[in-house]
């Protein structure tokens, strides 16, 4: 087991998990996309594409060095572009945090943790292949299926119009929670902002 480091010894690896191309850019499943993409805005820089098949980001956050990625694989095999990223930038593992949507969570409700399993969770079933369990998780609850739905449908269908009404300000504070993260640890952004 990888032992979290001080946040001072090496760079943050932010990733927002979702699958590429327009046709899902609004799919709950995405929400991870949706993310880093604001903080991207936050940070004032655009993506560009990197060798390890992910769009990523450089900059700072919360003044720590931050590198942002969206893999460019599909949501399942997310792993290999984010194994690849940590690895070209010399990330702690203690210093990975991924960004993805959660179905055991009630919509817009917002659970950090280090570690743990994958709950079904494909990207993160992915990730853990490679990484082992041990990166930090911001996890953005989308909520369960209504009635007899399946789940696949649901996580690959646009969030509802009634939940677009708020998705801003959830995207907004899940950033938040990404920079407390950052720069206070998981004990801290923990307590500001699991609900």
């Amino acid at each position: 087991m990888s032992t979290p480091v001080d946040a001072a010894e090496g760079p943050w690896l932010v990733v927002g998990l979702g699958n590429p191309g327009p046709e899902y850019a609004g799919n709950r499943h995405n929400v991870g996309f949706m993310v880093v993409d604001l903080l991207a805005e936050r940070i004032g820089g655009r993506f560009k594409s990197h060798k390890s098949r992910a769009q990523v980001l450089e900059g700072r956050l919360a003044g720590r060095r931050v590198v942002l990625a969206k893999p460019m694989s599909f949501m399942n095999v997310s792993g290999g572009p984010v194994t690849a990223l940590r690895d070209f930038y010399k990330v702690p593992l203690g210093n990975v945090v991924v960004v993805h949507d959660e179905l055991d969570i009630d919509y817009g409700t917002l659970r950090l943790k280090a570690g743990g399993g994958d709950n079904g969770h494909n990207g993160l079933k992915s990730i853990t292949k490679s990484l082992g369990p041990d990166y930090g998780r911001v996890r953005f609850g989308i909520g369960r299926p209504p009635g007899r739905m399946d789940v696949a449908a649901f996580v690959l269908k646009d969030f509802s119009a009634t939940e677009r009404k708020e998705l801003d300000y959830f995207v907004d504070r899940a950033a938040d929670a990404v920079e407390a993260f950052v720069e206070h640890g998981l004990e801290r952004a923990q307590s500001a902002y699991n609900s």
